[in-house]
């Protein structure tokens, strides 16, 4: 298998897998944080897009997957044109809240959501539009802020991964299409759009970073 993405959310699914025995075939990355000592001897690539890596890709992947984790790139025809199944695991319930999970945890903070949750689907050619897989949700209460949720969401996103990884490559996993409702897309527009929001109730909630002031410096400036 194949591992697309950046951060510690993919560093920990990659741990995972090797040390569940799985071939860890290649695993491209936009180098936001390095590999971790003690997973042996990796095929790393960081790229600044993934295109060009598609023909390696298809001839590299020993089972047909691969997995997008916290992956910013976007999956063309070099990839998914082909025999690869592509899995994301996607920081926000589908089809509702699409798009970067900085936006998403926000504008659910915003829009008052009591629930939020983590997606695992398969990659077509759209954004966040392909066939879900599996879903998991979590309570945001009234007084989580967005470092709550964010820390929420990341501990689903690494639970999709685990709880379905076998399946994934016993060829067992069924994907449905997206449930039926509103679909909204939040990038980097979305991101810009928060301050527009300070009379918002839920503001101060949504815009407090906690300890991903570091990771999302530029969103920390632009939303006190």
């Amino acid at each position: 298998m194949i591992f697309v993405g950046d951060g510690a959310l993919l560093w920990r699914a990659v741990r995972h897998a090797v040390d569940g025995g799985k071939t860890v075939d290649m695993v491209c990355t936009g180098g936001r944080a390095t590999a971790p000592s003690g997973l042996g001897d990796l095929d790393v690539r960081t790229v600044d897009a993934i295109g060009p890596l598609g023909p390696e890709i298809h001839s590299a992947c020993s089972d047909g997957i691969v997995w997008s984790i916290d992956n910013r790139f976007l999956f063309g025809p070099e990839v998914l044109d082909g025999d690869l199944t592509v899995y994301n695991i996607h920081g926000g319930p589908l089809p509702g809240y699409r798009g970067l999970p900085l936006a998403t945890v926000a504008h659910a903070i915003l829009n008052g959501e009591s629930e939020f949750g983590a997606t695992l689907h398969r990659v077509d050619p759209g954004i966040d539009t392909g066939p879900v897989v599996a879903v998991q949700r979590f309570p945001i209460d009234d007084e989580d802020v967005f470092e709550d949720v964010m820390v929420e969401l990341m501990e689903a996103c690494h639970a999709l991964f685990t709880d379905h990884l076998d399946a994934a490559v016993d060829g067992t996993l069924v994907a449905r299409p997206q449930p039926d409702g509103p679909s909204a897309y939040y990038g980097s527009k979305a991101v810009a759009a928060v301050p527009e929001h300070r009379d918002n109730p839920n503001y101060e909630r949504a815009t407090d970073l906690g300890m991903f002031e570091d990771f999302y410096p530029d969103a920390a400036a632009a939303w006190r």
